[in-house]
């Protein structure tokens, strides 16, 4: 992968929440001075899907109630301890099954 592969990894991630939640709002939280540009963060009707976080090794996916989802295809990597979140970390190479990602996506919007 290239040298910014996280920032590609990122972009790939969004374009499929874009297909798979056409109706979800990209917006940016948590702005602070050690991330100024903040968190992408994904919602539907409000409520918040997941986040998109870059770190030195990893693009962290974190699904706000992902404790609650199903996860067959067992996706959720980190994280397992919460009572309420979960997340995927993708560190450099790893692949991701799409259409298990996509399912887990319709399933955070389908929650209650």
């Amino acid at each position: 992968m290239s040298e910014d592969w996280r920032a590609e990894r990122l972009t790939h991630v969004r374009a499929l929440i874009r297909l798979a939640l056409p109706d979800a709002v990209e917006e940016r939280k948590w702005k602070k001075p050690s991330n100024p540009v903040g968190v992408p963060t994904w919602s539907v009707a409000g409520k918040i899907v997941c986040t998109g976080e870059t770190y030195r090794d990893k693009v962290k996916l974190t699904f706000a109630r992902g404790a609650s989802l199903p996860d067959p295809q067992h996706l959720f990597n980190a994280s397992l301890d919460g009572a309420q979140r979960r997340a995927i970390d993708l560190r450099e190479g790893d692949g991701l099954d799409e259409s298990a990602f996509t399912a887990l996506l319709k399933a955070a919007v389908a929650a209650d």
